[in-house]
């Protein structure tokens, strides 16, 4: 499960197994015979080698989700944008920056989705409930 869930982790962000070693060794640095490097990375990926705990460890951190969920031991790997949103973390989309305006601004963009979406489904059953069947009784179908 391990391979899996890194490989797709790791193409979901749309990078290299090389940009990935590089991420890695800036995030987490270490001596250099302790790097991280792209083969290494690849053999994890086809399951050739196992990573150590450590390894694990800074691949979740620079993911985001949990040991668990890289390793296979949890399905899923939810995460409450609200939280994140007010959370101390630097955010980026598209490796920019987001600032404590855009934060703000992306939140409420949700937030209106959300309330919008509700309000559609509401529309809808309000629709369904209100056919009279006029249709019918003029002869048409």
């Amino acid at each position: 499960m391990f391979p899996e869930r890194l490989r797709a982790l790791r193409k979901g962000q749309k990078i290299t197994l090389a940009e990935l070693a590089t991420a890695l060794n800036q995030q987490f640095p270490v001596a250099p015979e302790h790097q991280n490097t792209s083969s290494q990375i690849g053999n994890w990926e086809r399951g050739v080698r196992t990573p150590s705990y450590l390894e694990v460890q800074k691949l979740a951190r620079f993911f985001n989700v949990s040991m668990d969920y890289i390793t296979g031991l949890t399905e899923n790997s939810q995460t409450d944008l609200s939280r994140l949103f007010i959370s101390g973390k630097e955010l980026t989309f598209n490796q920019q920056l987001l600032t404590g305006q855009d934060r703000y601004e992306v939140y409420q963009l949700i937030e209106g989705y959300l309330h919008g979406k509700e309000q559609r489904h509401i529309a809808q059953d309000t629709d369904i409930q209100l056919d009279l069947g006029l249709a019918d009784r003029n002869g048409e179908n």
